[in-house]
């Protein structure tokens, strides 16, 4: 039977001869013993049974998968390992246990992602996924050397670069046709929770393999591949490696596609909380809007969600948007100004308020708007602009954190000088503003009046 159709049921079924391995000494006589206490007997038994004695039939379990290589005894054990897993989650700390500090616990789950068998790599990968949830948040697997074997341990950066290659592969090249994403996103689902694996995923250049996952679906199958392909993107939403990468592709446009065409809830929520995470960073509100967000927003509000944290999400997400389109449209306001470059004297240029909510907003596309007020200081005769153009990189200087070092990179200081000259008073006293700001950067800056 081709092992990517076997179904756990099937598996279970067999008998396996755990006599023959005791006799050539691959199971010990203690070994024997625990199998014969848990093989073949119902759920209840084997609970009890794991809640007396866990690490051992861990240890028995790892130790087999350690010791033989028979794929039938291999697949029957993870079989086993993966029913108790999936029935109650939290015995994954059965993987931790002090007794098992000099266990390597991973190595096999590790190994055998690389066995040519469907059945074999997508229990291993589960099973993976699972004890790597439960290890203990502050703790890291030691080096040290395995019980029996000289082999060091292996290292948790072992473990995750290694599995998340292995889900990278499957989203690019999936081992089976129509369960290699599924699974491969389903693990990364549970493991992007770890800020080490959303690290090694984004180092991995995993982000981008998310992104065409992103469709609106109609099968119940299609549904949860989304939901969990989402859930990947919200968790990623909280590390700033992956925020980068979400900018400058298509992420936004897709997830605005499915909000507006899902009904599921679940769906739905996990988009919003996603979208309320990224509003504030970068340019996504400015995206938002001209997606129309706003008005999908204002249709997804008139629906009745049952979900509390859906509703509070998007009455947040709404006002965000509101406050959004406001700072947009006086910066909008001001860009255009700057662009077809005649600066004057509107109460933009003076308002703390205008720069303290729109600096961020001059980081957009290389910090085009700062270049063009440089390109200004070159090209205009215009004394009102060319003195308006030096404030506002004086203001950018003592608003941005990174003002005066910005301005400095992109050789503002020679371009203000040569102004300190200029016959127009209006155009020196703001060149002079401008070098003081430069050199006594923002800390001292504050006191320096207009």
């Amino acid at each position: 039977m081709d092992q990517a159709e076997l179904s756990m049921e099937q598996v279970l079924k067999r008998d396996i001869p755990w006599e023959t391995y005791m006799t050539t000494k691959l199971i010990s006589a203690t070994g024997l013993q625990l199998l014969r206490r848990f093989d073949k007997k119902p759920e209840s038994a084997r609970a009890q049974l794991l809640d007396e004695d866990g690490p051992a039939y861990v240890h028995l379990f790892v130790t087999i998968l350690r010791d033989i290589f028979k794929e039938e005894t291999v697949e029957y054990v993870l079989a086993l390992i993966y029913e108790m897993l999936s029935a109650n989650p939290t015995r994954a700390r059965l993987f931790h246990d002090e007794t098992l500090e000099h266990e390597d616990t991973y190595e096999p789950f590790l190994r055998l992602l690389s066995k040519g068998n469907w059945f074999i790599q997508e229990k291993s990968c589960k099973i993976l996924a699972w004890i790597i949830s439960a290890r203990p948040k502050a703790g890291v697997i030691a080096n040290g050397e395995a019980s029996g074997s000289k082999k060091p341990i292996t290292t948790i950066d072992d473990v995750l670069n290694g599995l998340v290659e292995w889900l990278c592969a499957q989203l690019r090249q999936p081992s089976h046709p129509t369960r290699g994403a599924p699974i491969a996103i389903s693990c990364l689902s549970t493991l992007l929770k770890e800020p080490v694996v959303r690290s090694s995923f984004v180092q991995a250049d995993g982000v981008k393999l998310l992104v065409p996952l992103i469709s609106p679906a109609s099968t119940q199958q299609s549904i949860q591949l989304l939901y969990e392909t989402c859930l990947c993107i919200w968790l990623l939403s909280y590390f700033e490696p992956a925020i980068e990468y979400l900018a400058t592709s298509r992420t936004m446009q897709r997830l605005t596609e499915v909000v507006k065409s899902s009904t599921k809830e679940k769906v739905v929520r996990v988009v919003i909380l996603t979208f309320r995470n990224l509003l504030p960073k970068g340019t996504f509100g400015a995206q938002m809007v001209d997606l129309g967000l706003p008005h999908i927003i204002h249709s997804l509000k008139t629906q009745a969600w049952s979900d509390e944290d859906l509703l509070d999400a998007l009455n947040q997400l709404e006002e965000g948007l509101k406050d959004k389109i406001k700072k947009l449209s006086s910066f909008d306001k001001y860009k255009q100004e700057v662009l077809l470059g005649h600066l004057d004297w509107n109460p933009m240029h003076k308002e703390a308020n205008f720069w303290r909510e729109n600096v961020t907003c001059f980081e957009e596309n290389d910090f085009q708007i700062l270049r063009v007020l440089l390109t200004i200081l070159d090209t205009s005769t215009d004394p009102r602009s060319l003195a308006v153009a030096c404030f506002d990189i004086s203001q950018f200087i003592q608003y941005h954190p990174a003002g005066r070092v910005i301005v400095t990179d992109l050789k503002a200081k020679e371009r203000v000088m040569k102004l300190m000259n200029h016959e127009n008073a209006e155009v020196t006293k703001n060149a002079l503003l401008c070098i003081q700001r430069l050199l006594l950067g923002a800390k001292y800056a504050s006191f320096l009046q207009a």
